[in-house]
């Protein structure tokens, strides 16, 4: 809902508040008072374009604000969200455009910068204009599938529609992936075979480069321990030292004994001093003999397979040779093994995942069919009805001899989410010519008058009436009956909506729930712009002068009370 319009310096207008209340907002004026002035600004706030032209003579810059109630619309606050801002439903939602004189403009959504693209596309969401050379949404053919969908109530056929395409999205890729794959794969069956025998062959486990060189690094070490232990039993002697200090005791007791039988005692010194040497021998004899067991001990400690670190290290490069062949690691090549047999598999097994994957987007395609061809039915059905309502509001807006027609175009090779089919609308404003999109057949009053005539049937159904729609001389060529018929339906157009019309008609002022007058004055040489917010009596004497012109006579007020009712 639009809540507030602020204008600064816009051409004649130096300040205008102007605060927009629900229902239909009428503005009139004298021809060149600047009714269009305030339109204007309120498009600048919405994004249209903006250039020096704007800005008020002696001015810096030309400011215009629209203030809204941001609406309970997803597609509003979504795309708020989008463009960064965050703004809840039933928040102030502020759209402000300065152009400065230079012709440079900016725009801001709630004080924060913003593109003009993005200003435009927030205004959009808010606000339909419609006039005798603009109207924005209607002539745009991409709105008409939203707007006949949802003035048919198609939403249960709309979600079977998507719901049969996402199905057959995803039936699609998992058959292009299959596709892919077995493709790919037979494309490289011989390598793939070849490098399978290889890595078979090789039986790559996992984590075993890391058991291998953490092995290989055990047993180069062992190899140099136990070289240096058969040094150390060589610089013991091995054997022979035990040999020599038994050949060396032997030859102290032969000693010992040449001195028994030359006559020495027990207690002789020579006795004693030749069983200590003994004795002395004998010990080590033992410790030889046992450190020779005890560095042969050692040595046996150190067993290992003969050649094991050779079979180590041939194993390792044999992996890691492998690894670079297949341009991998050595600890992928047990997963790149199985990747590879599954490669194969598909190409042995392929023909039969592939036939099932197809069938899987066969029953996809079935489905979506039916229930695409469910929604076109009630599309026609929708389309039908709707045409008859729009054909119903053409007479009476003195659009008798106008046609109109919704068609749906078939959209070959499409299975998308919203059908199968454009939706168009278009009109055809004589008997005898040709129907055509409404923008390039209707004239320009005739143009505002379809509008009218297709948001009236649309607005059938309360989701289909935009929060705020713009109206600008609709009635324009027009008056009498048609006048009357034209403040009718803006007025029905206006329950549960805003709807603000620049207009002429006092037919169609007087169905206003507020008045604005907009006029024009002089002011120290200076022309300027405002606007009166009309109360009762000013507003039947507005509607008198409409009726009677610059004189306002009796029979005038008495015809506006009546129009006022």
């Amino acid at each position: 809902m639009l809540t507030t319009l602020s204008i600064r310096d816009v051409v004649l207008v130096d300040a205008l508040d102007l605060e927009v209340g629900e229902g239909l907002t009428v503005l009139t004026g004298e021809t060149g008072a600047g009714k269009s002035i305030i339109l204007d600004a309120l498009g600048l706030a919405l994004g249209a374009r903006g250039d020096a032209g704007l800005v008020r003579a002696g001015a810096k810059q030309a400011v215009a604000t629209a203030v809204f109630t941001a609406p309970d619309d997803a597609a509003v606050i979504d795309l708020l969200a989008e463009r960064g801002f965050e703004v809840a439903p039933g928040e102030e939602l502020i759209l402000r455009r300065v152009v400065s004189a230079d012709g440079r403009s900016r725009a801001y959504v709630n004080d924060q910068p913003a593109g003009v693209t993005a200003l435009r596309e927030i205004g959009a969401l808010l606000v339909e204009v419609h006039g005798q050379h603009e109207t924005v949404g209607l002539l745009d053919w991409k709105t008409h599938r939203a707007l006949l969908d949802n003035y048919g109530g198609l939403q249960p056929q709309l979600s079977g529609v998507a719901a049969a395409a996402e199905r057959l999205k995803a039936a699609q890729g998992r058959l292009d992936a299959l596709e892919a794959s077995a493709a790919e794969a037979a494309a490289k069956a011989e390598e793939i075979a070849l490098n399978l025998a290889d890595l078979d062959a090789l039986d790559p486990q996992p984590d075993e480069e890391t058991e291998l060189a953490g092995e290989r690094a055990i047993l180069g070490a062992s190899e140099k321990a136990v070289a240096d232990l058969a040094d150390a039993r060589n610089l013991l002697g091995g054997d022979k030292l035990s040999q020599r200090l038994a050949s060396a005791l032997r030859a102290v007791e032969h000693a010992r004994q040449r001195a028994v039988q030359a006559g020495a005692e027990g207690d002789n010194l020579i006795i004693i001093k030749l069983g200590l040497a003994a004795e002395a021998v004998d010990r080590a004899l033992v410790e030889a003999t046992e450190a020779v067991a005890a560095v042969d001990a050692a040595a046996d400690a150190f067993d290992f397979e003969p050649g094991r670190l050779d079979k180590a290290e041939e194993r390792l490069f044999a992996l890691r040779a492998a690894a670079r062949k297949l341009n991998t690691t050595v600890d992928a090549l047990p997963s790149l093994r199985v990747r590879l047999r599954e490669q194969l598999r598909l190409i042995e097994n392929g023909a039969e995942a592939l036939t099932h994957a197809r069938r899987e987007v066969a029953v996809a395609i079935e489905a979506y069919d039916v229930a695409a061809m469910l929604l076109t039915s009630a599309r026609e059905a929708a389309g039908d009805r709707l045409t008859a309502a729009v054909m119903g509001e053409l007479g009476p807006l003195k659009l008798d001899r106008a046609r109109f027609r919704v068609t749906l175009e078939p959209i070959e090779g499409r299975r998308g989410p919203l059908g199968v089919e454009t939706v168009r609308f278009e009109v055809a404003t004589n008997a005898g010519t040709p129907f055509g999109p409404l923008d390039t057949v209707a004239s320009g009053g005739e143009l505002a008058r379809f509008a009218l005539a297709m948001k009236a049937a649309l607005a059938s159904r309360e989701d289909q009436r935009q929060p705020v729609m713009i109206f600008d001389e609709v009635d324009q060529g027009v008056g009498g009956a048609v006048a009357e018929a034209v403040g009718s339906r803006l007025q029905r157009l206006s329950n549960g909506a805003q709807v603000l019309v620049v207009t002429h008609s006092p037919q169609v002022a007087s169905r206003g729930h507020a008045h604005w007058k907009v006029r024009k004055a002089d002011h120290d040489g200076h022309t300027r712009t405002s606007i009166d917010v009309l109360e009762p009596h000013p507003r039947q004497e507005e509607i008198a002068r409409m009726l009677s012109g610059a004189e306002i006579t009796d029979e005038a007020r008495a015809a506006a009370r009546v129009l006022i009712g």
